[in-house]
């Protein structure tokens, strides 16, 4: 198998309001919610780096597909790293996601790496990290 990846689906409770937080909040390109004439089928997708594609799916809609209970949400699962090209970048990305209604868990600040980082939970509660590391082209 060659590994790759072509959607990452977020399980939300608030399809709308997820919506609203990345498209209006953030500003990711989206066609908005699509698949409500099926039962568990609604969805928004955006767009992501090429190849890559964002999900929100309702949680439900997930446990239904899957059969597996629905769960508890807990942040420290998972989390999502976006990384930029300076701190500078860092800081006017959480300030953008604190403004959209995300909670900021961590301010960005140095990092034990050299680099400079903070964390956000969106509307939802995924865990999101914006870093910038000066040494991750090398990894």
């Amino acid at each position: 198998m060659k590994p790759s990846l072509s959607v990452l689906t977020l399980g939300v409770d608030n399809l709308e309001r997820a919506v609203a937080f990345y498209r209006d909040g953030l500003g990711l390109p989206t066609k908005g919610i699509l698949g409500t004439e099926f039962e568990h089928g609604a969805v928004a997708f955006f767009q992501l780096q090429s190849g890559l594609k964002l999900a929100l799916w309702p949680r439900t809609s997930i446990a239904h597909d899957t059969g597996l209970p629905l769960s508890p949400v807990s942040s420290t699962s998972v989390t999502l790293a976006h990384n930029v090209s300076s701190s500078e970048e860092v800081d006017a990305i959480m300030a953008k996601a604190a403004r959209a209604g995300a909670e900021v868990v961590k301010p960005a600040q140095v990092t034990f790496y050299g680099g400079y980082a903070g964390y956000f939970k969106d509307t939802e509660g995924h865990l999101w990290e914006i870093a910038f590391n000066p040494a991750l082209e090398s990894l």
